[in-house]
């Protein structure tokens, strides 16, 4: 099997009513306004001369266009290669870029997205879902949590929790990083009305400096908290170890984190207890097998990320999960960034490899490849 085309496509839906940022960022009055504009990704569709076409995404913060433009002009190393042969084509690409600052940013989220289009067509051309290929059961059962209780007015952030609730959901992460009063006030609010039965995650995307961070943490331990995720910044490693040691509530990261060097400083140095690389940022398929093998060398638990992704990094990662034993629960996106504007990339781009969702816990089906069915006329609505 050859490849015989590789495309690159870049979708953006505009967020018609300006919305306050639901996430800690920095400055965000101003930043809001960019980076919370609009829902974006970009796609990656490889084609071959056996008929079987991979899609794959390129983790997008900013800017679709940037890994649009990169996956083009790469796109000839890739045609009439072996899609099958993954691991070479990953040394290819990476090596396209060997010592000029190639190991974190935009070519490696366009990497990433080209990696799992690859995992795609192996899974297809074999008739296996993903997760059996990386050694995952038959039938498997992911223990999920509901993606997030985002920063809203309180009585929205309870209904929010209750709507999570009746749909079955018995874990969810609550968005803080508002300040100390404010955030313990919301995780006090979210626990007494969800109960002591369901497990509650909390998630700073870095908003704290280390002081801050463990102020909260500490204020924040009474509350039976599954992890304390992202705390401080990507790179302050210090601050993660500091918060490590003097918190009883697991510290979790890595979304921001690129390849296995990455989050082996994370693992390292941070001495995190949670690791949490998204697969169409960190490297695709391909890497995230080293970074996992990394992160059961040291005794850390592998967790994917999902975010801000369209639905087709969505069924990547739960293909991870389910092959991953030590992920012991998936995050499955539930809130989009508008309360009022629902995202079409996650929900209409490709339905998910979801055979059941009962009690907390999805069960895959086994379809080939990720089993998706790339929906073509949200492509046609959005891409740019």
């Amino acid at each position: 099997m050859k490849i015989t085309n590789v495309e690159a496509i870049s979708l953006i839906v505009p967020i018609k009513k300006p919305i306050k940022a639901p996430i800690s960022i920095p400055y965000a009055d101003e930043l809001e306004k960019v980076v919370f504009k609009e829902y974006r990704t970009t796609l990656v569709k490889v084609e071959t001369d056996e008929g079987i076409t991979g899609y794959g995404e390129c983790m997008v913060r900013l800017a679709p266009t940037a890994t649009r433009d990169i996956v083009e002009y790469v796109k000839p190393l890739l045609i009439g290669k072996d899609p099958m042969n993954t691991e070479y084509i990953w040394e290819l690409l990476f090596g396209t870029m060997m010592n000029r600052g190639h190991y974190q940013g935009f070519y490696i989220e366009a990497l990433s997205g080209i990696d799992v289009a690859l995992w795609d067509i192996k899974g297809k051309a074999l008739n296996l879902p993903v997760y059996r290929l990386l050694g995952g059961s038959e039938e498997p059962k992911i223990w999920a949590y509901a993606s997030s209780i985002r920063f809203r007015d309180m009585e929205t952030m309870l209904a929010t929790a209750q709507k999570f609730k009746d749909q079955g959901f018995t874990a969810m992460k609550i968005k803080i990083g508002q300040g100390l009063e404010t955030d313990v006030m919301a995780v006090e609010a979210v626990r007494n009305h969800v109960g002591d039965d369901i497990t509650l995650m909390v998630d700073a995307n870095c908003g704290y400096d280390t002081k801050t961070a463990l102020q909260v943490g500490k204020a924040l331990e009474k509350y039976n908290l599954r992890w304390f995720e992202e705390p401080v910044a990507p790179d302050n490693y210090e601050g993660y170890r500091l918060l490590s040691e003097n918190l009883s509530i697991p510290i979790a990261g890595g979304e921001a984190h690129f390849l296995r060097y990455g989050l082996k400083d994370l693992i390292t140095k941070g001495k995190v207890d949670i690791i949490q690389p998204n697969v169409c940022r960190a490297g695709g398929v391909t890497e995230c097998l080293k970074i996992h093998g990394l992160a059961r060398a040291y005794n850390v638990d592998y967790l994917v990320h999902t975010g801000s992704s369209s639905a087709v990094c969505i069924a990547v990662s739960l293909h991870l999960a389910a092959a991953f034993t030590d992920c012991f629960i998936f995050e499955h996106m539930q809130s989009d960034w508008s309360k009022d504007q629902r995202n079409p990339l996650r929900w209409d781009l490709t339905p998910l490899p979801i055979k059941s969702f009962e009690n907390g816990y999805i069960t895959l089906n086994d379809k080939p490849g990720f089993g998706m069915e790339i929906n073509e006329d949200v492509i046609k609505a959005y891409k740019i």
